[in-house]
């Protein structure tokens, strides 16, 4: 049990170990550069001092020289800044795992929110047949997606693992070589990864950690809720973007597809080779011994070799287990019973398939595809579609798209997005032979705006030999305001199609529903855009329940605040009952996995959070969680206000060439760090549309400015201030979980604003009214949501959070002044008469470096 407060323990775990071990990485002689390590600390305080004083990064860096290094041409300035950034980037992976060595030491791993907390909790109050009842149904799932929001490559990620484990053991020596490896061990890829090179990396997750902490979880709640017997329910599942993500990303083929599929097997085939090799050492039992010996060598030979094909099905695995565990109860008194169950269920859990993949594509791709389709196959004289069909009212297109079905021959078709996106659904067949049907059985539809969007989709199914026995759910995404008020009517004309219901009929009753993703907030704003989510789940749970359909929702939450995200579990534990609740479904991206669920104990951890947050909201609900009238009317008032605020403000005249020529957005491209473009489109001149969420809010982020993720925030509580009214959304806040969420992940993106690093842009003659425009929304938000929750600072009920946060900018301000410096040089050097273009390339090379360490250190900012 532990005795001191949580913040105590963070402060003597993470952050003294921290001061301890940092002074040996200063130490370290990375470079031939003298006392680099000697020089960042003072550079350190140089910058803080300067904005303090209210000076810019150029006259910080040129202080910073002038004082300790003055003869230095601009090339070796250039030299020690690279040096710094190296230095930086490592600091931050240090911290990263001290952070994980001490997870289970700050989170008291059986308190509020885990497993064992439920259990009790629901014992206490006798309700341990209720909680049984819940799990039998209630699911998570928790999908990886290659969304490029992490930097460390594959070493890196295993230095930090092993560095954490030296670090919790106090292994010193092992500390100091692990530390000397990372200042080897390059950070900086030189071409960009493609989308197989993204799965392996994730893969790595579910190697490592996934395989343990899902089956941990699993094995608690059936020997401690369900007393040892059989859960049918997997309660927990795995979903896998990399490699069927094809939206916006051209790199993805059908190759690529079968390619993860079949790593993802054989992968999970070595993970049960590895089990089974333990458990042989123990079951040397006459009855067993050769049925294991069996299991060994199909298992080696298959992960050594995936295209063998000579595995058995999993039901004869599983068959083969279960014949094992009969001999051990019949005839040797169950000696290793645990260990063997324990095996069953991941084989279980993770089949043949470990993680399922989904594919997804837009539907604006899938709406062209289809034209192309339909000409085609009038041209071959294939009769599925009459001669006009592209000219039919929505009614009859949908008549037709329900009706046709065929197995047409994707060679006929000229057009290579249209053979990439058949190709794409035939090779779910070929994927779901190999590796079960768990193996892939989600298409998702991005950007999906009408009922055409998603018969299109079942079209092509029943085009590509699936002849209305589609054996995978189709997912609209819907995810602008718009279309989020627009979802309850498209899903209505699908609900009420008669071939489309039979469709759900054969999928249990069940339609996913994928909600808001990034481009929500990016289109509404932060407020308009979880209220418009939250709006549509009670519209769609409400006109689903009437149609006797089980909607579930797939969020986009794993990121931050700004991308829909922040505390993911106080989301999910904050909803009502107007809001279906039998499955929490999630993406999780980049360096949001490894801050979450890049250790067995931080993964058991957040999974626990997320059921736990489901089973309270319907064994211990609380009234809080639905709203009243009122409060839905001051709820949606905020949002409307908040929302034409952000929409004034994204069509500001200057908002997009602020973006251009005062941020990093363009050097995003530049990282190499996924395989997808960073916008949709291919030409020159950038517009809001084509720009992706990542690395729009990753250039707010890298400015410290955060502006998705409170922006129109204190203009919409201004409004009520202005009135009198300010006791109204106090109310609501005291009142309401859903409310009281939103503003504490809104703290948190207020919390990593830093606008003293920009304060020199309020003095540029085309940007300075901006800024300032942006800063004011800055202040009032920060303001105001200090007098709603009568806190004197952001995240004062967070103190860990704010520790981790605090420590965190304040590792990478040295790194920020170095960027922000990189930029004016550049604009400085793009104003001479004769720009030396060598030189402009060396500082561009230096702001996109400095991108690595800022993206890392925030953890869940892009």
């Amino acid at each position: 049990m532990h005795k001191q407060p949580k913040h105590i323990r963070y402060k003597e775990s993470v952050v003294a170990k921290y001061q301890i071990y940092n002074g040996i990485l200063m130490t370290l002689p990375f470079n031939k550069i003298n006392k680099t390590g000697v020089l960042l600390p003072l550079f350190h305080e140089i910058c803080k001092e300067g904005f303090s004083e209210k000076k810019n990064p150029s006259e910080i860096v040129k202080n910073f020289f002038e004082t300790y290094q003055e003869n230095l041409s601009e090339g070796e300035r250039i030299n020690l800044l690279f040096r710094f950034i190296q230095y930086i980037e490592r600091q931050v992976v240090l911290f990263d795992a001290i952070e994980d060595a001490s997870f289970s030491i700050v989170n008291n791993m059986d308190g509020v929110g885990t497993m064992r907390n439920s259990k009790e909790t629901a014992f206490k109050n006798n309700k341990k047949e209720d909680l049984k009842k819940i799990l039998d149904n209630f699911k998570v799932r928790i999908v990886l997606t290659a969304h490029p929001t992490q930097f460390y490559p594959g070493p890196v990620l295993g230095i930090i693992t092993e560095l954490a484990q030296a670090i919790e053991k106090n292994e010193l020596l092992e500390i100091n070589q692990l530390l000397a490896q990372l200042g080897k061990t390059p950070f900086f890829k030189h071409k960009k990864p493609t989308p197989f090179d993204e799965a392996i990396s994730l893969i790595w997750y579910l190697e490592n950690v996934f395989y343990h902490s899902i089956s941990d979880t699993y094995n608690y709640i059936q020997n401690n809720i369900f007393e040892g017997q059989q859960i049918e329910n997997n309660i927990v599942n795995l979903g896998f973007w990399p490699g069927g993500d094809r939206d916006g990303n051209p790199f993805v083929t059908t190759e690529i597809t079968l390619n993860v599929a079949r790593r993802l097997k054989q992968m999970i085939l070595k993970n049960y080779y590895l089990d089974v090799r333990i458990l042989k050492k123990r079951l040397t039992f006459a009855g067993v011994e050769q049925i294991i010996l069996e299991l060994e060598k199909l298992l080696f030979d298959n992960s050594v070799n995936p295209d063998l094909n000579t595995m058995i099905s999993l039901e004869e695995f599983i068959d083969r287990l279960n014949t094992i565990k009969d001999v051990l109860i019949d005839k040797h008194h169950s000696i290793y019973l645990d260990e063997l169950t324990s095996f069953i269920n991941k084989v279980k859990l993770f089949g043949y398939h470990f993680a399922t993949l989904d594919v997804r594509q837009d539907s604006r791709v899938h709406h062209n595809v289809f034209a192309e389709i339909v000409t085609t196959l009038q041209k071959s004289g294939n009769q599925s579609f009459p001669k006009d069909y592209l000219t039919l009212s929505e009614g009859e297109q949908l008549k037709i798209l329900s009706e046709v079905e065929d197995s047409v021959d994707i060679s006929i078709f000229e057009n290579e997005m249209a053979k990439k996106t058949l190709g794409s659904i035939q090779a779910i067949k070929t994927i779901q032979k190999n590796n079960g049907e768990r193996g892939l059985n989600r298409y998702i539809i991005s950007n999906n705006q009408t009922a055409v969007n998603v018969l299109e989709t079942f079209a092509m199914f029943n085009l590509c030999g699936f002849k209305h026995n589609i054996t995978a759910d189709i997912i609209p995404l819907f995810e602008t305001i718009d279309d989020l008020k627009n979802a309850p009517s498209v899903m209505e004309k699908l609900y009420t199609n008669e071939a489309y219901l039979n469709h759900l009929k054969s999928r249990n009753r069940k339609q996913t529903i994928m909600l808001g993703f990034s481009d929500g907030t990016k289109d509404g704003g932060y407020l308009m855009a979880n209220w418009a989510i939250f709006r549509a789940k009670e519209t769609l749970t409400e006109m689903s329940r009437k149609h006797d359909i089980k909607v579930i929702f797939f969020d986009g939450r794993g990121g931050p605040p700004a991308r829909g995200g922040g505390k993911t579990h106080q989301f999910y534990a904050s909803l009502g009952s107007t809001i279906e609740n039998e499955e929490i479904q999630l993406t999780v991206q980049g360096q949001t996995i490894s801050s979450n669920f890049g250790t067995q104990d931080s993964a058991q951890y957040n999974i626990e959070q997320l059921l736990s947050a489901g089973i309270s909201n319907e064994l211990f609900s609380n009234t809080n969680n639905n709203m009243a009238k009122n409060d839905t009317e001051i709820m949606n008032d905020l949002a409307l206000t908040s929302y034409e605020a952000y929409v004034d403000f994204k069509n500001h005249p200057k908002f997009m060439p602020y973006l251009e020529q005062m941020s990093t957005l363009k050097y995003y491209g530049k990282t190499n760090i996924g395989s997808r473009p960073s916008k949709r489109s291919n030409s020159e001149k950038l517009n809001f549309a084509d720009l992706r969420a990542i690395p729009f809010v990753g250039s707010w982020s890298q400015l410290k400015q955060n502006v998705p993720g409170f922006y129109g925030v204190g203009t919409a509580l201004k409004k009520y201030e202005d009135a009198g009214e300010f006791d109204k959304v106090k109310q609501l806040y005291n009142t309401n979980n859903f409310f009281k969420t939103l503003i504490g992940n809104s703290m948190m993106a207020l919390s990593k604003s830093f606008f003293g690093l920009t304060e020199y842009m309020a003095k540029d003659e085309e940007f300075g009214e901006f800024w300032k425009l942006i800063h004011n929304e800055y202040e009032t938000s920060k303001r105001l949501i200090l007098k709603l929750t009568d806190y004197s600072e952001l995240m004062q009920s967070n103190k860990v959070g704010k520790a981790s946060i605090d420590i965190r900018e304040n590792i990478v301000l040295p790194l920020l002044t170095i960027q922000q410096f990189a930029l004016l040089r550049i604009q400085e050097l793009q104003k001479e008469d004769n720009p030396d273009l060598e030189l402009i390339k060396v500082y561009e090379k230096m702001v996109t470096r400095s991108l690595f360490g800022n993206i890392n250190a925030s953890r869940n900012s892009a």
